[in-house]
């Protein structure tokens, strides 16, 4: 069953601005990644889905109800977690975890309490004068503190230090496996390749790709860094391999090729390269980093946006 929904959303800004025909669901006890550098389109497609915006076209629906109509009935069982964290002022932290209880209906401290310990919450101070990262743990404590069966986070760790974001993340692998539904939006590689079975890569307001995350991890296609002894050597090799079709040279420096194959063609490389001296060949696992970046290598600024 799935229980979050983007149907055909569009909402147009102007000027190339906002998320255009986005569409994917998340499965019951599924993490979906949605990836991608600031201004992409995750935050938007978020505020749609939790029903903060009306789209100018498509549908976001969680629990099978549509978002902007709906969103008062799916409330409690939603933990979101905003990109940016604005909290009132003229309270402790202490007081208004008091006061989202009550909006949320919390009866019991245990799960609450057990939330202030993992993440060091110290909640004594006033909202206005915290830190940006005691206020990102303010703002997950009270996101998770009536334990929701559907968590929505938009950048979850920003503002955590290096520590705190493994706990992060540990935390979200034992959420996953009490059977949590997530949706978890993240320019941070390491996150979601640590905690998402699919991802969705999000460029110019559009999805490019989704995928799952073991297929990337599992995949049959190689890339390998060949370095032969001398330019004699690769001169004849590439010289050998002009008709070849079970593998592609993908790029040559100097005395080293780098070669594209298929597992199942993995011998039949090695054979032609046992005529020659070889001082190192090397298996280039691709990243979800690597795979990111086909999609964003045309662009010169990207380098600042991630």
């Amino acid at each position: 069953m799935e229980k979050i929904e983007v149907e055909n959303l569009t909402k147009d800004y102007g000027f190339g601005r906002g998320v255009f025909d986005v569409t994917f669901s998340v499965k019951s006890g599924e993490v979906f990644g949605f990836l991608g550098p600031n201004g992409a389109g995750k935050s938007t497609t978020i505020r749609h889905l939790m029903g903060f915006s009306k789209p100018d076209t498509g549908k976001t629906k969680i629990l099978g109800l549509e978002s902007f109509n709906n969103y008062y009935k799916f409330m409690d069982k939603v933990g979101y977690l905003p990109g940016e964290i604005a909290l009132p002022t003229g309270l402790t932290g202490f007081e208004f975890i008091d006061m989202m209880k009550k909006l949320k209906g919390v009866k019991s401290d245990e799960w609450l309490n057990h939330l202030i310990k993992l993440f060091e919450l110290d909640a004594t101070g006033e909202t206005k004068r915290m830190s940006l990262g005691v206020k990102r743990k303010l703002a997950i404590v009270t996101a998770f503190m009536n334990d929701p069966d559907i968590l929505i986070l938009d950048e979850p760790t920003s503002g955590l230090d290096f520590e705190m974001q493994h706990v992060f993340i540990d935390f979200i692998k034992e959420e996953k496996q009490r059977g949590k539904t997530i949706l978890l939006s993240s320019h941070i590689f390491s996150e979601v390749d640590a905690t998402c079975d699919r991802i969705a890569i999000i460029k110019d307001g559009k999805i490019v790709s989704i995928f799952n995350a073991d297929d990337l991890k599992h995949a049959t296609n190689k890339i390998y860094e060949v370095i032969f002894y001398s330019e004699n050597d690769i001169k004849e090799f590439l010289k050998n391999s002009k008709n070849n079709t079970k593998f592609n040279i993908v790029d040559i420096q100097s005395k080293k090729v780098v070669v594209n194959v298929d597992d199942k063609n993995i011998n039949y490389l090695i054979e032609k390269l046992s005529k020659f001296k070889i001082v190192d060949f090397v298996h280039n696992k691709e990243t979800l980093e690597d795979y990111f970046m086909k999609y964003y290598k045309e662009d010169k600024n990207f380098g600042g946006a991630l």
